[in-house]
């Protein structure tokens, strides 16, 4: 299967270069896919932003090829503790425990740092081709390709460049969404913040200066996040975000003066430096299309949330992690491009309910008025809050369904990951499992007890087959499981094997032969309505 690129500029345009943006990017050329990037900045934005990457995309990047940024630029995050105006815990989320990833819940970056280390990385590859300070100004798309015009915003000049696909990845207010016309679905939250970061003099630290580690301040007189910002310049930054109150103009919220009262509780200025601050507007929103024909969007364009769970940034690099994989097998010829068709059904109801979870998140905080505040405390205090909802899994799209077609469970889980031993080494389960559909067996269940039809439809999806078994007991062919995560994470569901997809969520788990050949059987007719077939073929052992 061939790359044909004679017809177009670029394999894939993608317009705009956040972080999402970037990470799509970089995971397309690993892919081998020539792409185009169209920022209408100069630079890197430089604005504060995410602080937080989960243990999924934490995974997903290392997979990537990008282990060595995102270990450079992260720290683990501490317990997220919720208080009120009394100091009084309201809610902890401890993202201190193991994922199901292998490490913590959740990690602190540092955004800019990630990002121009993204950036370099992207600059020094031959196949990326970077245009900054070059806006969107039309998009049109034929039955072959896309054709974008863009204007050079210091000279003024236009031009049209041409690819298979575009991805509009260009924020709130994507040009490429609203060039297509498409609306959005309001889920009800809105609210104005100031968001600060604050580098601290060297040996500074949250317990010198009185102040939690992690924490939400849900004080009516002045809701306040207080949050750890990564490293700056090799020095300590703290993030700080101070809610808008209803007599406050957005306009007084950005003097420095109003950013230094704002801080006087918390932090003196000769305690450190005043590194950037600016307003954001907190809303709700997911976009009622994601896909039109050749013209895709993700991250910002397609759904913006509130970032009292810190998914904002997390939930755009599922998208594209979710994307890549598929735009790579269409573009290679190794699937119709119906297999794009799943891209919304799997992302948009998965997003949807992270805004939910973090919508119930603001509510506990954004509420400045003293009454509904006291009325808050009392039911959390008393141990009657509703908790929040477990995290969401798919509910649609690429996953093992039964003759009636709903999904069969555990479908639509993120597999699990973790340090593994195999062959003498200790490394990540991914440095030994390619990034691509794999059947882990595990428990006694046999790969040579499968039919013939069974691996009849395993090699033609190249799916790689390996064993996973007690580190103690695990033989040469094996993989030990040093963690006993795989061993935990098949317990609890009750299976002893699981179809991964690319992307890391099973296509389907199994308690027993008869179960993994009907599942197989299951991918086998999914995969041939899309023309799904292995993008390499080479043989792989466990």
């Amino acid at each position: 299967m061939s790359k044909s690129v004679q017809r177009y500029d670029y394999d894939v345009i993608q317009i705009g270069y956040g972080p999402v943006s970037k990470a799509s990017a970089l995971f397309l050329d690993r892919a081998g896919w020539r792409v185009g990037i169209f920022e209408r900045f100069r630079e890197v934005y430089p604005l504060p932003r995410a602080v937080c990457i989960d243990h999924e995309i934490f995974r997903v990047l290392h997979a990537a090829g990008l282990g060595d940024i995102v270990d450079r630029v992260t720290s683990p995050a501490p317990v997220y503790r919720w208080f009120n105006a009394e100091w009084r815990q309201l809610l902890a989320i401890d993202w201190t425990v193991g994922s199901t990833s292998g490490g913590t819940e959740v990690n602190f970056v540092h955004q800019p740092s990630f990002e121009w280390a993204m950036d370099q990385e992207i600059k020094a590859r031959p196949g990326l081709d970077l245009h900054l300070h070059h806006e969107a100004v039309a998009i049109e798309q034929d039955a072959d390709k896309v054709t974008v015009t863009v204007r050079d915003t210091e000279t003024g000049e236009t031009r049209q460049v041409t690819a298979r696909y575009v991805i509009g990845i260009d924020g709130a207010n994507s040009f490429v969404r609203q060039s297509l016309g498409i609306t959005q679905q309001d889920l009800g939250f809105e609210a104005d913040w100031l968001v600060i970061d604050f580098t601290l003099n060297n040996g500074l630290t949250a317990r010198d200066l009185g102040i939690p580690e992690c924490g939400q301040f849900c004080n009516p007189v002045r809701p306040t996040t207080i949050v750890p910002g990564g490293i700056e310049n090799g020095r300590v930054c703290r993030r700080w975000e101070f809610m808008r109150l209803p007599h406050e103009t957005k306009e007084e919220m950005v003097v420095e003066a109003k950013v230094y009262k704002l801080l006087e509780d918390w932090i003196k200025p000769d305690q450190g430096e005043l590194v950037r601050h600016t307003l954001y507007s907190f809303r709700s929103l997911v976009a009622d299309k994601w896909r039109d024909g050749r013209i895709l969007l993700a991250g910002d364009a397609a759904h913006v949330m509130p970032p009292f769970m810190g998914q904002g940034m997390c939930s755009g690099m599922r998208d594209v992690w979710n994307l890549t994989w598929k735009l790579d097998r269409v573009m290679r010829g190794a699937a119709s491009d119906t297999l794009l068709d799943s891209y919304q059904p799997e992302r948009a109801p998965h997003v949807t309910d992270v805004i939910k979870a973090s919508i119930f998140l603001g509510s506990i905080i954004c509420m400045p008025d003293e009454k509904q505040a006291a009325e808050r405390d009392a039911m959390f205090l008393s141990g009657n809050a509703p908790e929040p909802a477990p995290f969401p899994i798919l509910t649609d799209g690429f996953l093992h369904r039964d003759a009636m077609g709903a999904i069969v469970a555990p479908a639509g889980q993120l597999s699990p990951h973790g340090t593994v031993r195999h062959q003498g080494r200790t490394e990540r389960f991914d440095r030994f499992v390619e990034t691509d559909f794999s059947l882990i067996l595990s428990n006694g269940l046999i790969a040579t007890d499968l039919s013939a039809s069974a691996w009849t439809i395993l090699e033609k999806q190249g799916v790689q087959v390996v064993t996973v078994a007690d580190r103690r007991k695990a033989s040469d062919t094996e993989i030990g499981d040093t963690q006993g995560q795989f061993q935990r994470f098949m317990e609890a569901h009750g299976i002893k094997a699981m179809l991964v997809r690319p992307d890391f969520y099973l296509f389907g788990g199994a308690a027993n032969t008869q179960q993994v050949e009907v599942m197989i059987s299951a991918f086998g007719a999914q995969a041939a309505a899309m023309n799904l077939i292995s993008v390499n073929r080479k043989e792989i052992s466990a």
